[in-house]
């Protein structure tokens, strides 16, 4: 199998000598067995590997490229901008489910955000063997912190001289121990003259050192074993438990041993010893004595390699994680493609009779506009009948295809296809393309997950569907919800803007309005109410109601009759509201919160504050309770912001020092509709919000008549 991490760097890189370095720098200094470094792509939604060390080439298979969004430590990391520690494999299953299913391992990880002068480059990842301690102190956080600046400032350092390698550049760690000797031949000469067989293997799998008693027990030639894995250049050593072993001792850095069967009877103990230049293996002949059995063990049979199968067991994990069909279409882009050497794609649904494309890859806007819409039972292509079939279809090259398909090798000029029916509860779902710029051979290995994968790319695409079905109700229903335009008044500049949550499928209660009272007053109004559901959303409707039906009363009247209205309602859910009467004429505005964060003040000449306002309570509580009115000047040049919680309520910020922070942006010359963006990109600099946005910004200039 093809891997982008086993290809080392492609394309025109440059730059990448010091950071490599500055990455084996950071394993070395922390006392880590390996590590590397992922940069985030040029559209900020993905992260990159890009360069490796002391790391398996085909370990890494599958994590080459991930979602800024996943839920996996290197993503935490860089959304969060802190260190990640996981102490232990049990605490990786707890926490990252996904990682945990695909490196079943035990070590210890960390990751840092390379946080620069102005941005975040991406993420550091360090990983120690099992006998490494579950805990990392404050001084070893505050260290792999460091180590993560020190490689964002090479970064930047290295300025538009620093281009990424398309693909991983995997570095060997220099771990080994010194050794002497007085003659070069010495170390050979003492394991030939030993009973039992040595063999040495780099961080890869590959023999580098063979003695002639090992290849004996091997039973083939030293010439024929040099350089090869075991696993490949041995049929009878081709199983999973095999391989498994040695990416236990490469990623554990523990001894391993175990038994395996050389036809027809011949039983070998192997014993694997690693460090952090390689593994040392000891193997011998098995002896049995009475009572002396060896331990039962299959004999090889054809089947998927383990790095395969932990594969799939990653992509099945990471196929759960998705939420719509742009998710589905993205990781099989992102991560089924790489994984299986293929370069296009194609994923359709099955719609009225017809395979309408959902997504695509490596694929011309001519080409998939010829595709789209295809019936499903369509004799152009074989997508069609792998659908009604139920069956996976692979052509290795253009003359397969064309036998049964003369016009379909034309369409796109592609060399081998692989076919995967989508069918989920014998329902057919749609169809999954994958194809290949030149032959390819598809091996029974490759049939097989290829066949496991269409039917979890099944399910997801089923459940993604759905989700965004509703997800557009939802939308629709928000949409209608929420003032389609605001109303224009003279002297007031107006922006506004609502910005869902990252995740999640219900509709939300934020709401903001703005009511012009006459040419010179207006009443702004901002509020949030409790939950995500269809109750939430029908609820914020009837509270902009209420609102409406008595804006231009004093502002604790407002509040105080809406909350009569909601009383009367008895919705069992309770509002946070902000309600402000602005009166251009007389340069003033005054202002009742019913609990709702303050807003943020900004007058021509002073310092930008976030305005304190003696808050009432919220919406839903009782009835005839206070709402103090807080009045305060707003003369020409005053900027102020109303906003919902989700733009301050960021994890692992102190709330006062981030408001305190959008406050000063108020000062900047930027227009409302470009400040509201600042304001946002300020909190959620990733653009994934825990929670629903709503800003209304609000600049006054000089009143206008009407």
């Amino acid at each position: 199998m093809s891997s982008p991490a086993g290809k080392g760097p492609a394309g025109k890189a440059s730059g990448i000598g010091p950071l490599a370095e500055s990455v084996a720098l950071a394993v070395r200094r922390t006392g880590a067995s390996g590590g590397g470094v992922y940069l985030v792509d040029g559209t900020g939604e993905n992260l990159r590997l890009t360069v490796g060390c002391g790391l398996p080439a085909d370990v890494a298979d599958s994590w080459w490229q991930v979602p800024v969004s996943a839920s996996v430590p290197v993503a935490e990391a860089f959304r969060d901008d802190r260190v990640v520690w996981v102490g232990s494999q049990g605490e990786m299953a707890l926490s990252y489910p996904q990682t945990a299913a695909a490196l079943p391992y035990q070590y210890a990880l960390a990751s840092a955000p390379l946080s620069g002068r102005s941005r975040s480059w991406g993420a550091l990842f360090l990983f120690w063997p099992a006998a490494h301690s579950g805990r990392a102190s404050p001084r070893e956080r505050g260290n792999f912190a460091a180590h993560g600046r020190r490689i964002a400032r090479v970064i930047e350092d290295a300025g538009r001289a620093f281009v990424p390698p398309d693909e991983p550049l995997m570095i060997p760690l220099d771990g080994a121990s010194e050794r002497f000797a007085l003659s070069t031949d010495a170390p050979a000469d003492l394991l030939e003259r030993l009973p039992e067989g040595f063999l040495a293997l780099d961080l890869q799998g590959r023999i580098t050192f063979i003695t002639g008693r090992a290849a004996s027990l091997l039973g083939r030639r030293v010439s024929r074993l040099l350089g090869t894995r075991p696993w490949q250049s041995l049929p009878w050593m081709d199983q999973a438990f095999v391989e498994d072993h040695y990416r236990t001792a490469v990623i554990s850095r523990e001894p391993v041993g175990f038994t395996v069967l050389r036809p027809p009877d011949t039983w070998l103990d192997i014993e694997l010893h690693p460090d952090a230049s390689g593994i040392s293996v000891r193997l011998d002949a098995r002896r049995s004595g009475p009572g002396d059995s060896p331990r039962a063990a299959s004999p090889a049979t054809p089947g998927a390699s383990v790095g395969r199968l932990y594969q799939l067991v990653h992509l099945a994990a990471a196929l759960t994680d998705v939420v719509g069909v742009q998710d589905v279409v993205d990781l099989v882009a992102v991560q089924i493609l790489p994984a299986f050497g293929a370069d296009g794609m194609v994923l359709s649904a099955a719609d009225a009779g017809r395979l309408r494309i959902m997504g695509h890859h490596g694929y011309d806007a001519e080409t998939i506009e010829r595709l789209d819409g295809l019936p499903v039972g369509t004799s152009l292509t074989p997508a069609g009948e792998a659908l009604l079939r139920g069956i996976p279809l692979f052509f290795s090259d253009p003359d397969e295809l064309a036998r049964d398909y003369p016009a379909a090798p034309r369409i796109s000029g592609k060399q081998a296809w692989a076919f995967l029916p989508l069918i989920v509860d014998a329902r057919p779902v749609g169809c999954c393309i994958l194809t290949y710029a030149r032959p390819h051979t598809f091996t029974a290995d490759d049939r097989a997950i290829l066949t496991s994968l269409g039917g979890l790319v099944a399910q997801a695409l089923d459940r993604a569907r759905l989700y965004d079905a509703k997800l557009d109700l939802a939308h629709t229903l928000q949409q209608a919800l929420l003032p389609r335009s605001l109303p224009t008044l003279g002297g007031l500049e107006v922006a506004a803007r609502y910005l869902p949550a990252g995740h999640g499928m219900d509709v939300g209660g934020d709401f903001y309005d703005l009511i012009r009272l006459d040419h010179t007053t207006a009443a702004a109004v901002i509020g949030d109410v409790q939950g995500h559901n269809m109750a939430a959303a029908a609820l914020m409707g009837q509270v902009r109601t209420a609102v409406h039906a008595t804006a231009g009363e004093r502002p604790d009247e407002v509040l105080s009759r809406t909350n009569r209205v909601l009383a009367d309602l008895e919705p069992d859910l309770l509002v946070s509201c902000l309600y402000a009467h602005i009166d251009l004429a007389h340069g003033r505005m005054s202002l009742a919160s019913a609990g709702h964060v303050p807003p943020l003040l900004h007058r021509p000449g002073e310092r930008p504050v976030v305005l304190e306002i003696e808050p009432g309570p919220l919406l839903g509580i009782g009835v005839d309770l206070p709402y103090p009115i807080t009045t305060v000047p707003m003369p020409p040049g005053t900027t102020l912001a109303l906003y919902t919680d989700g733009l301050v309520e960021v994890h692992g910020t102190d709330l006062d020092r981030l408001t305190g922070e959008l406050a000063q942006l108020l000062a900047g010359p930027s227009r409302p509709a470009r400040l509201i963006d600042e304001l946002i990109h300020h909190s959620w600099p990733h653009g994934l919000p825990t929670d629903d946005i709503a800003v209304l910004l609000l600049k006054a200039g000089e009143a206008r008549g009407p």
